[in-house]
């Protein structure tokens, strides 16, 4: 009887070793379905804002190692197709942020509540109360970023390196981001319908609050919200 019993505790602990190391296991080979676009596209530009102090916190984020766009290989094929074919007119995608850790949106939600630092606001929110940002879906304590098959872009010339004039900067905090804004003029609205046409024929959609979120629209972790960093 004794014997007995020490053999199912045993394989009771067998077991449960097991399933603990499942997830893991799955998790790892979830990650390796990520890829560096630079790698995968090197024609494509990259300016990672919050490895850099150059955006609305004015600091580094948390869990940027490195300044690196990171995507699922499927959001990557999809952006290498728009890449190739806005090189057909000498312009090329300039990427500002891609896969975002769960980590990097703590930090902005831990930035939004600390009313007291206000010293982005004239760059990036000037006519938005700080306190008012979560209200009006500015931050949020998710986001598509960190499912990996979400980008933020703009798009250059090729021939001298200048952004097509959009009417805002990425992550300007008002109602003048929104894609179809009629406040901005016509040639950035016209900019603006450049960017969304070439995304949306190859596979991803817009975000109309923002004219530079996009998501590809069948995303392979639509659920899942990663935490490994950029590096």
């Amino acid at each position: 009887m004794k014997f007995s019993s020490f053999w199912l505790l045993l394989a009771s602990v067998v077991f449960q070793s097991a399933c603990a190391q499942t997830p893991a296991t799955g998790a790892a080979r979830d990650h390796d379905r990520f890829v560096d676009v630079k790698q995968f596209v090197p024609s494509v530009q990259v300016d990672i804002r919050y490895y850099t102090t150059n955006n609305f916190v004015g600091t580094r984020i948390d869990g940027y190692k490195a300044p690196k766009c990171l995507l699922t290989k499927e959001a990557a094929i999809a952006l290498r197709n728009a890449q190739e074919e806005l090189a057909r007119n000498r312009r090329s995608l300039k990427i500002f942020d891609c896969y975002r850790p769960q980590r990097a949106v703590d930090h902005f939600v831990r930035w939004a509540k600390d009313l007291g630092d206000q010293k982005m606001k004239a760059e990036y929110y000037p006519f938005t109360d700080k306190a008012n940002l979560f209200r009006d879906g500015y931050i949020a304590a998710k986001s598509g970023h960190s499912r990996g098959s979400t980008v933020d872009l703009a798009i250059i010339e090729l021939d001298d390196g200048q952004e097509l004039d959009m009417g805002t900067k990425f992550d300007f905090f008002d109602p003048l981001s929104h894609t179809a804004s009629s406040r901005v003029s016509e040639s950035q609205r016209e900019n603006r319908l450049v960017l969304k046409s070439v995304m949306e024929r190859n596979g991803f959609k817009n975000l109309k609050e923002e004219w530079w979120h996009y998501t590809l629209r069948n995303e392979p972790f639509p659920d899942t919200y990663f935490d490994f960093k950029v590096k």
